[in-house]
């Protein structure tokens, strides 16, 4: 297995980054939908569907299979050996924005699941301010793999 590993290592790294980059357009966007359902619908109205749609199906069809695909070929790339250096820092501060961006894709499902039961109580500036919530792991995830502290 581990000489499979190391033999698709560049597949396995490029399907990784592929879909780190599509999990994280949802991590974005769904936030800001919610700030814009918020500020121009009301529970029940046609923009409440039209909203409604949109955000499941960006959750449910986008942005779930990219988070699983994310950890399945990132934890195949965890096993490549000589990939990750346990003894330095950095796959440590990477694991933490990881779990900090799953709290908040699990934290918006939940949010979306509010709005379709018509019991939102966040306003928009809440949401936008949330929406710093991935960039703030993204910092993290990025400087730990690049910088290699």
């Amino acid at each position: 297995m581990i000489d499979f590993l190391t033999m698709l290592y560049p597949w396995i790294k490029a399907f990784h980054i592929m879909s780190v980059i599509t999990w994280m357009a949802g991590l974005f966007y769904l936030p800001r939908l919610f700030v814009y359902h918020t500020e121009q619908s009301k529970f029940g109205d046609s923009k409440d569907a039209v909203f409604q749609i949109m955000e499941y199906k960006l959750l449910r069809f986008i942005m779930n299979p990219s988070m699983i695909a994310t950890w399945i070929f990132g934890l195949f790339l965890v096993m490549t050996p000589g990939i990750v250096d346990w003894g330095s820092i950095w796959p440590y501060s990477k694991f933490a924005g990881i779990v900090v961006m799953t709290w908040f894709h699990i934290w918006l499902g939940r949010r979306r699941k509010e709005f379709s039961l018509g019991e939102n109580t966040l306003s928009g500036r809440q949401h936008r301010l949330m929406n710093e919530v991935p960039t703030l792991a993204m910092v993290v995830i990025v400087l730990s793999v690049v910088i290699k502290f």
